[in-house]
């Protein structure tokens, strides 16, 4: 649907992106395989300071079926169907983890000329229900999402938002943590040949009256390197540099420096993507 509006979880998502897409600062591997078959295998291995953790994924698609299983170094197993078009605009997915068996969930999003809906429900005997919804186009949207546990019959979230975006730019205000946050974004997109954009995000707390604000920016050196670099209220500063060195094979260096840490006031890390 070219002239839906965004889903609601996607207001304010340009702008997060350029402040925190692809920073890493640990050591992260990733290798993906494809077959003619459609069959494809992902091996991804993380290194959190002294700790190795990593899982296997396995994807396969066949007609307007998707497949996805994965096993973690915990030996759990987590598996999404994802069914495409049952009608025009509908994308159904089920998800369940094992041992977990009340993991078991159904998703459905559905998308139309000016509404997009996602909803979710809990596949168990108390479930916790969740629906998003906006309503407008791609240049003007304004949503909500709800949560409820039917176990308590409390809410569990009630948020909303809005957003407006043009060709150069694109902007968004967010009621988040039940009404006791205040998020505002924006960004600006200064070159799209050379990827060239600056991004700014305040966010403000109503309780306790806390401000907080980053801005960031990323520049295409070349059609394969692109950098970035984000700052903090707080006064840190993050820069990245992401090279791909084959298609699709990304490489990526990430810095962060903290003048208020005092035992490691820097971070490096180092993210390696092979797909075929």
């Amino acid at each position: 649907m070219g002239s839906a509006p965004a889903p609601f979880f996607e207001i304010g998502k340009k702008a997060k992106d350029i402040l925190t897409k692809d920073y890493y600062f640990n050591h992260k591997f990733s290798l993906a395989t494809i077959s003619a078959a459609g069959l494809g295998i992902t091996a991804t291995g993380v290194k959190l300071d002294d700790l190795f953790v990593g899982d296997i994924s396995t994807q396969y698609k066949s007609g307007k079926t998707t497949v996805d299983v994965k096993v973690d170094t915990n030996s759990n197993v987590s598996t999404t169907v994802t069914v495409n078009e049952i009608v025009s605009g509908a994308k159904t997915t089920f998800s369940f983890k094992i041992p977990d068996q009340k993991s078991g969930k159904l998703d459905v999003q559905y998308l139309h000329d000016h509404v997009a809906i996602n909803s979710s429900i809990g596949m168990n005997t108390i479930p916790v229900l969740e629906l998003a919804a906006a309503i407008g186009s791609k240049k003007f949207g304004i949503g909500a999402e709800v949560g409820f546990d039917s176990t308590s019959a409390t809410f569990t979230k009630y948020n909303a938002g809005i957003s407006f975006n043009q060709n150069d730019f694109s902007a968004a205000l967010i009621l988040a943590d039940k009404g006791e946050t205040v998020k505002a974004s924006y960004i600006h997109f200064l070159d799209p040949l050379n990827r060239s954009a600056v991004a700014a995000e305040m966010i403000h707390r109503l309780k306790t009256s806390e401000n907080s604000f980053t801005i960031g920016t990323s520049h295409a050196l070349d059609p394969l390197t692109l950098v970035k670099a984000r700052l903090c209220n707080n006064g840190k500063l993050a820069v990245l540099c992401q090279h791909e060195w084959r298609p699709k094979s990304l490489l990526t260096l990430s810095a962060e420096y903290d003048p208020k840490a005092i035992i490691s006031p820097s971070r490096l890390g180092l993210a390696l993507a092979l797909k075929p």
